[in-house]
C-alpha cells in the first residue's frame, strides 16, 4: 500500500469537489476550496479521525468496502476509482459487486438531489450500492452480507424474514415480478456466471420461483406500486420508480406518493422520525 500517494490523490480529490456538487450547504466561514475532512468521512461513513489518518499518510489498510466508499464520496470517475484501488492495494472489483460496485456518476448525481425523498441505487441483480438517509429510514439500512445473499431477489426465494416488510398478501405479486425481471437480466446476460449460478441455485431451493421461472415471463422492473410495512407508521402506500443506468446494470429507486395521500403524509413523518426507530429493520429488505 502506498500511504503517501494515497494521502496525496485523496486530498486532491476533496479540494476540487464544491460542498454544492453532493448537498452540502455552502455556509458563510468555510475556509477550504472544497469539502473539509469531517464533511468526507460522513458521506463516506467513516469516522473523521479515520479519514483524517489516511489523508496523513498513517492508518491502517482500508478495505475494499471503505474504497469504495471513498470512491463515492469523492465522486471519482471510473479510472480515479480504479486508481484508488490499486493504491489501497486493493483488487479492483467489477463493475457489479454489490455494494463495492461503482455507483454510474449520473446516477449518483440525482442521488444527491433526492434529498426530500427516500432513494437508493441498486445493481440488476437487486443487490443495494448506496441509498440515502430516507431510504433507510423507510427500508433499513443496505445490508452487509456478501455472495448471492446480497441480492435481495435471491433472499426473497431462500429466507422467509426477508419477505416481512411486504404485507403477506402481496408476495405472489412480487414473486412474480422479481422473477420476470431476472428473466430479462439473465438474458442481457447470459455469460456471467453470477446470473447463471444464481438462477441454477434458486431453481434447486424453492419450488415457487422454479414454477415462475418456467412461466417464461419477461418484464423489466419500471415501476410499481407497494405496500411496506414501516415498525413505526405501520403500512405505508407508495409508488416505486426506476431509473436505468446506459449499460442497465444499475437502477436508481426512488418512492413518491401523491400529494394529499396518507402515504405522502407518512413520508413527512419519515423525515422527522429518521432512522431512530429502525434497529429492527436493519438488513430486511432490500426493494
Amino acid at each position: 500500500m502506498n500511504h503517501s500517494e494515497l494521502a496525496a490523490f485523496l486530498k486532491c480529490r476533496r479540494d476540487r469537489i464544491r460542498p454544492v456538487d453532493v448537498g452540502l450547504p455552502t455556509g458563510p466561514r468555510r475556509r477550504v476550496p472544497g469539502l473539509r475532512r469531517e464533511e468526507v468521512a460522513q458521506l463516506a461513513g467513516l469516522s473523521a479521525d479515520y479519514y483524517t489518518e489516511l489523508e496523513r499518510g498513517r492508518g491502517a489498510q482500508p478495505s475494499v468496502q471503505v474504497v469504495a466508499a471513498l470512491a463515492r464520496a469523492l465522486r471519482l470517475n471510473g479510472d480515479e476509482r480504479d486508481h484508488l484501488f490499486h493504491l489501497a492495494d486493493r483488487p479492483v472489483p467489477s463493475s457489479t459487486q454489490g455494494s463495492t460496485a461503482h455507483v454510474q456518476p449520473a446516477l449518483l448525481g440525482l442521488l444527491d438531489r433526492l434529498t426530500t425523498t427516500p432513494a437508493q441505487v441498486i445493481t440488476d441483480l437487486h443487490e443495494t450500492v448506496v441509498q440515502n438517509e430516507l431510504a433507510a429510514a423507510l427500508i433499513g439500512r443496505a445490508s452487509v452480507v456478501r455472495g448471492p445473499a446480497a441480492s435481495f431477489v435471491y433472499r426473497w426465494f431462500t429466507d422467509p424474514d426477508s419477505r416481512s416488510l411486504y404485507p403477506k398478501e402481496d408476495h405472489p405479486h412480487h414473486s412474480r415480478v422479481f422473477v420476470a425481471d431476472l428473466h430479462a437480466v439473465a438474458a442481457r446476460r447470459a455469460r456471467d456466471t453470477d446470473v447463471t449460478q444464481m438462477v441454477a441455485e434458486l431453481r434447486q431451493r424453492s419450488q415457487e420461483f422454479a414454477a415462475l421461472w418456467d412461466t417464461h415471463d419477461v418484464a423489466l422492473r419500471r415501476a410499481d406500486h407497494k405496500r411496506l410495512v414501516h415498525p413505526t407508521l405501520g403500512i405505508i402506500e407508495l409508488d416505486c420508480h426506476s431509473l436505468f443506468s446506459e449499460d442497465g446494470r444499475q437502477r436508481l429507486l426512488w418512492f413518491t406518493a401523491p400529494p394529499g395521500t396518507k402515504g405522502a403524509a407518512q413520508l413527512e413523518l419519515l423525515s422527522v422520525i429518521g432512522t431512530q426507530d429502525m434497529a429492527v429493520g436493519e438488513d430486511v429488505f432490500r426493494p
